[in-house]
């Protein structure tokens, strides 16, 4: 256990900040499950609309440090892939 004040301190700022990036982590898994489960339901409008609010959550989770850039970009690519090659329902 810490003894110095300083470690003392750096141990309750990590907790705090380690529960904040859990939270933004599970948001943002949030997001991505919404639009991967309109994709497997079919559903093109919906699947877009759920993509375009899951985007600024993966760009804001990369910003916020809890994502690596590229892979919030990745994840943004692939989805953008799957969501593009909906076929509309007629």
């Amino acid at each position: 256990m810490a003894h110095h004040k300083s470690a003392k301190k750096r141990i309750r700022q990590t907790e705090r900040r380690t529960e904040v990036n859990r939270a933004r982590v599970s948001r943002i898994r949030t997001f991505v499950k919404k639009v991967e489960l309109a994709i497997a339901a079919g559903n093109a409008e919906e699947a877009k609309a759920a993509f375009l609010a899951a985007e600024p959550e993966l760009v804001r989770g990369a910003q916020a440090g809890v994502l690596h850039k590229n892979t919030a970009s990745r994840k943004v690519s692939r989805l953008a892939a799957r969501v593009k090659d909906m076929k509309p329902l007629a």
